[in-house]
This record gives C-alpha cells, sequence and structure tokens, in this order.
C-alpha cells in the first residue's frame, strides 16, 4: 500500500460517528476542575497591570498556568481526537487481510472496535468489557451496541460482558488481541497478570497482541517473555496519547505467538525505551 493510500486509510478509520465518551468518567473531568481553575488563576495574576510584581515572577506566573492548563486541554484532546489518531495508524499500519477474528479487551463504547470492523470486510471482531462508567463515561453494552451500528459494522462486530482475567474463549481464537488503556483499570498484579496470560492463551499460533496502557508496561513486557512471546517491544505513543498526565507516558506494548521453528524468545529484541 503506498502513502496516498495509507493516509486515506488511517483518515477512514479516525473518523468516527458514534459517541464515545470521555476515558476516565466524570470522576477524571472533575479532578481537572483544579488545574484548570489554578491554571486561569495564575495567568490572570500574571497579565494583570495593576499589580506590581518583578518580570520573572510575571514570567514564572505566566508558565505555571500554561502548564496547569495544559492538563485537561491535553486530556479533552486525547479523548475526543488524539487516540482516534494514534489508533488509526496502528491498525492501518497491521497490514490485516480483512477475514480475521480478532478481540478487544476492554473494549468500553467501541471506538477501536468500530475501526476494527472496518478492516474486516469478511472477518469478526469480539468486544469484552464489564461496562463500568468509572472507566469511561456513559459506558454500558447498549451504548457499545449503538456506536457499532452508527460506524456500520455491527454485522461484523460482537459485544460480550465479561472479564478480561477469565475469557470465556478456547485456546487460540484469535489472529489478533488489542487492549486500550483498560489493564490498568485492574487494581491488584496478579490480576494484570493473569489478563495478560489471557490475551496470549487465546491468540492463534502467529498471532499478534498490542496493548496500549497509561502504567506499569514494563510488567506486561516481562510477563509476555516468561510466557514465551516473540519480538516483544515497548515503546512511547506520543504526546497525542498523553490524556493531560504530566510525568506519564503512555506506551504500546507489542508481542507476536510464535509459530513451529521459530527461535526461543530469549533471542527476541526488546526495545524497553524506559
Amino acid at each position: 500500500m503506498n502513502s496516498e493510500s495509507q493516509k486515506a486509510l488511517r483518515s477512514r478509520l479516525a473518523s468516527h460517528r458514534g459517541h464515545y465518551g470521555i476515558d476516565g468518567g466524570w470522576e477524571a473531568v472533575a479532578g481537572l476542575l483544579w488545574p484548570a481553575g489554578a491554571g486561569l488563576l495564575l495567568l490572570g495574576l500574571s497579565l494583570f497591570p495593576g499589580i506590581a510584581k518583578p518580570l520573572f515572577q510575571q514570567v514564572l506566573e505566566c508558565l505555571a498556568g500554561v502548564a496547569l492548563l495544559q492538563i485537561p486541554v491535553s486530556f479533552f484532546y486525547s479523548t475526543k481526537r488524539g487516540k482516534f489518531a494514534v489508533w488509526a495508524e496502528l491498525l492501518a499500519g497491521l497490514s490485516l487481510r480483512g477475514d480475521e477474528r480478532i478481540l478487544e479487551m476492554g473494549c468500553g463504547r467501541g471506538a477501536i472496535l468500530g475501526m476494527l470492523g472496518k478492516l474486516l470486510p469478511q472477518g469478526h471482531a469480539v468486544g469484552i468489557d464489564l461496562w463500568r462508567t468509572e472507566d469511561q463515561s456513559g459506558n454500558s453494552l447498549e451504548s457499545a451496541r449503538m456506536n457499532l451500528a452508527a460506524e456500520g459494522v455491527a454485522d461484523r462486530c460482537e459485544l460480550q460482558t465479561g472479564d478480561m482475567r477469565t475469557l470465556p474463549f478456547p485456546d487460540a481464537s484469535f489472529n489478533l488481541v488489542i487492549s486500550s488503556l483498560a489493564i490498568h483499570n485492574i487494581p491488584d498484579k496478579e490480576g494484570r497478570k493473569q489478563a495478560v496470560g489471557q490475551a496470549v492463551r487465546v491468540l492463534k499460533p502467529g498471532g499478534r497482541l498490542l496493548i496500549a496502557d497509561l502504567f506499569r508496561t514494563e510488567e506486561y513486557v516481562s510477563w509476555l517473555q516468561e510466557a514465551g512471546m516473540l519480538r516483544v517491544s515497548r515503546r512511547p505513543l506520543g504526546w497525542r496519547f498523553w490524556f493531560g498526565i504530566l510525568g506519564v507516558t503512555p506506551r504500546l506494548v507489542t508481542a507476536e505467538k510464535p509459530v513451529g521453528g521459530e527461535p526461543p524468545p530469549e533471542s527476541t529484541p526488546v526495545d524497553s525505551n524506559r
């Protein structure tokens, strides 16, 4: 596929007709009010002409105000536009045939699942979730169904209620397993390890795994290596995936399930990029 075709595909995947809520739920939005208010206050103080103060103090207040305002701006950009652009690039780069079986763990209201449906004219995508509104505002089975219908892919996608720590699928069921901003919501380390292990279990030999997450992605790398996965890698996802969290770099973890005759996992390089 040439560069123009890739660009057109990314644009088609990133455009959406559904309504996908706010990542982190309304609690996340409430948490953004104080940095937004403090940022506006500091900017006002730094620019108010009636208050005499040293120039360096004005500059510091202005910079602090901009930094605080960046938090809500970055969050809303990532949740409404950035994540769509990032996942459109990731999925377009997979060069899918179109007949694969794909699983999304923690699909929420179906933003990524809808993109997958556009890539599977002869395939099938399954999304599984517990539908917690703490993880995404308005998260529900019905809202996901409505969004898949709005994207025109309801016939290619299936929704199930279930826990990613105990996936209700046979071994080697899927060509691709993905998860976006979901595994970190499991509070205990053992539970997160179970979820990663389940992803490996349901992958077919030669299948690929993509996990995008905010925290603890180094754990995923370690567990995937222990499970014998090949070509395990970890890299930053860039500013479009920041979600306003200062000091946190969201990362993508990828891996492949070995097939017969492949080299042992110890020979697989890992770009931790920590």
